[in-house]
């Protein structure tokens, strides 16, 4: 066993409690998502400004384009991952009862999931049928 008890407080020690070990990996997946949605709302930006003049249908024909359809799912996967593990973090330090922390988590990830599987399919299927659900 490693002599790692001269590293923790003395409550931790008493405690036996270390730590969770899921700090590191939520502030790099918080890191990398911002730095990788720094070019993708540029280009989201610049494809708004771009469509926007030229309504609906031409917005349909932008998402109909292979690059234009791959950026969009990225914007939209990268967004969630990054808004589902910055939540986690906020709710973990703030939320202070069990079962709310515990619903609170719940709903989080279930709303981060449902809100990126719909915008999937909502840019899939502008991208390969070519209009609205009917």
């Amino acid at each position: 066993m490693s002599n790692d008890s001269q590293f923790r407080t003395a409550l931790g020690r008493a405690r036996g409690l270390g730590s969770a070990h899921h700090g590191v990996s939520a502030f790099i997946v918080e890191r990398s998502t911002s730095v990788a949605l720094v070019p993708l709302c540029l280009w989201a930006v610049y494809a708004a400004i771009k469509v926007a003049p030229l309504g609906y249908e031409s917005a349909v024909l932008m998402l109909r384009q292979p690059v234009n359809a791959i950026m969009s799912l990225l914007l939209v996967g990268v967004s969630f991952l990054h808004m589902r593990v910055g939540l986690r973090v906020v709710i973990e330090d703030y939320v202070h009862t069990p079962a709310a922390k515990i619903l609170a988590l719940l709903a989080n990830s279930t709303l981060c999931w449902l809100g990126w599987a719909i915008a999937t399919f909502s840019i899939l299927w502008v991208a390969f049928v070519g209009g609205p659900v009917h």
